[in-house]
């Protein structure tokens, strides 16, 4: 029976590329955070091991770490509805803004577009970011005429 020979691979062939390795993390998140307890205590001195306040005082950091980052999503978001309603709000006020040229302008606020991550408004042709808005003018209508009678 015969047997195949095998073949080394050269040095350019794709057989010998090396994996790319995964981008690193720019940021201390939760899972980085037990990544290095878990290496930490891997790697200790086995005559001296963590002392176990030491080793809740990280467990307990960790926990802090993870809320302070959830309440932060929950404020940016909060803040990014907060700016929606206000957004909703002038729809059909009168406002003030600054225009492309850098001249006072004002109109009725027709529209609002969510798309960005600042609402915009639409006065006449022109889009407006919401943090654009220099003022508001609330518009007063002539009070109905009514007969006595």
């Amino acid at each position: 029976m015969p047997v195949d020979p095998i073949t080394i691979p050269t040095a350019g062939s794709a057989a010998q590329a090396a994996p790319t390795p995964a981008p690193r993390k720019q940021t201390l998140d939760g899972e980085v955070f037990l990544r290095l307890l878990v290496t930490q205590l891997t790697n200790q001195d086995p005559s001296s091991p963590m002392d176990t306040n030491a080793m809740i005082s990280q467990t307990t950091q960790l926990a802090s770490m993870e809320q302070l980052t959830a309440m932060s999503k929950t404020g940016t978001e909060a803040f990014a509805l907060s700016m929606r309603q206000a957004a909703t709000a002038l729809i059909g006020q009168e406002v003030g803004y600054t225009d492309a040229a850098g001249k006072a302008a004002s109109g009725v606020v027709s529209k609002v577009s969510f798309a960005g991550a600042v609402p915009t408004v639409t006065i006449g042709s022109a889009t407006v970011a919401l943090d654009a808005i220099t003022g508001i003018t609330t518009r007063t209508t002539p009070a109905p005429t009514g007969q006595a009678g």
